[in-house]
């Protein structure tokens, strides 16, 4: 992933009021491994069911807001996040829902998934089995999951583009 600036993730922003865009927290960028990621998402600390989510677009970065269900999942069963397609315990996904950008997030539409609750995807791709004959090369399998995950994402993205029909 290419770096982004504080000014590329606050005029990313797709689906939240410029109020909130201005009082959102950022991650610390100069900590960030660029190269290790797909996507910079993060939980807001004063505000912890809201994160929030910024990738390229081609040359161009898009961001949107993200609301963590307020329930969670049962520490049982299992679950798979949409996005990285990684099965984890039930408490280590939850549901997100997503206002749509425009008018359609302004009339109260919105679309959800489940994703990593740590919003962390970019790290659990990169778990991946030692190297042996009878597995491909690990940065096969991570270069692989990443354009995966990026295609999942690009598409839900697609989703909370869209106009209400």
């Amino acid at each position: 992933m290419k770096p982004l600036t504080e000014d590329d993730i606050r005029t990313s922003i797709v689906n939240a009021e410029p109020e909130i865009v201005a009082r959102m927290p950022l991650p610390g960028l100069h900590e960030t491994l660029w190269d290790a990621r797909e996507y910079l998402g993060w939980r807001d600390p004063q505000a912890p069911q809201r994160g929030y989510i910024v990738y390229w677009r081609d040359d161009t970065p898009v961001g949107m807001v993200v609301r963590a269900s307020d329930s969670q999942m049962s520490r049982a069963p299992s679950a798979i996040c949409s996005l990285c397609r990684t099965q984890q315990p039930g408490h280590q996904v939850a549901l997100f829902g997503v206002s749509k950008a425009g008018e359609a997030g302004r009339n109260g539409n919105s679309v959800g998934t489940y994703i990593c609750a740590d919003l962390a995807c970019s790290t659990i791709i990169r778990i991946v089995p030692p190297a042996s004959d009878m597995q491909p090369d690990p940065a096969d399998i991570v270069a692989s999951r990443a354009a995966g995950l990026l295609a999942r994402l690009d598409s839900f993205t697609n989703e909370v583009l869209k106009s209400a029909a």
